[in-house]
Parts: C-alpha cells; structure tokens; sequence
C-alpha cells in the first residue's frame, strides 16, 4: 500500500464478521453489522501538543483495535476497502490472550 497517514490518524482494515450465530443460523451479507474490529495497516506519526512537541501514538501496524460503530471513513485504496480515523475514535487494542501451561 503506498498510502501514509498524516499527524493522528490510522488506517485500519475490517475483520470479518461472523457468518454464523453460535446456534448455527447463518447470516445473509445484508443483515449483517459492520465489525467494529480491525487490523491497524499503518498510523501517522503523531499530533502535536501545546508546546509542539510530537506525541506518538499509541497504536502501530499489526495491532488488532475495536473502534466505535460509526467511526472513521470509508476509503478504496489499491482496490481494498479501509477505514481511516483518528486514534481517539479507537476504543482499545486487543491483545492475544495469555497461552496456559
């Protein structure tokens, strides 16, 4: 992808949405919600503060993010559908679980 994102702002791809309930009803593509999951593609070098010091975000590439139902806007680049946002219109990373022993 040859695209980077300006000051705040990250660009994240949907994951994809479950196909299935847990009790086995599948879900036609039109009743389903949009996810509100996705993998950070690339994030911008930060904002600055009052005193113009740039502040680093704190998600980078590879993180898998939940984000609002609503946020960001919908973007085509090199043919695949992304979302750019504001790193405040991210809710939090998701992080793997800890593997038991």
């Amino acid at each position: 992808m040859n695209f980077r994102p300006l000051h705040d702002r990250v660009v994240v791809r949907r994951l994809n949405a479950e196909e299935k309930t847990a009790g086995g009803i599948i879900i036609p593509d039109t009743a389903q919600e949009k996810p509100m999951e996705g993998e950070v593609i690339a994030a911008g070098p930060g904002a600055r503060n009052e005193a113009g010091q740039l502040v680093a975000l704190d998600v980078k590439a590879g993180d898998r993010v939940l984000f609002g139902k609503w946020s960001g806007t919908e973007v085509k680049i090199s043919g695949e559908d992304l979302l750019i946002m504001k790193e405040s219109d991210i809710m939090g990373i998701i992080q793997a679980p800890a593997k038991k022993k």
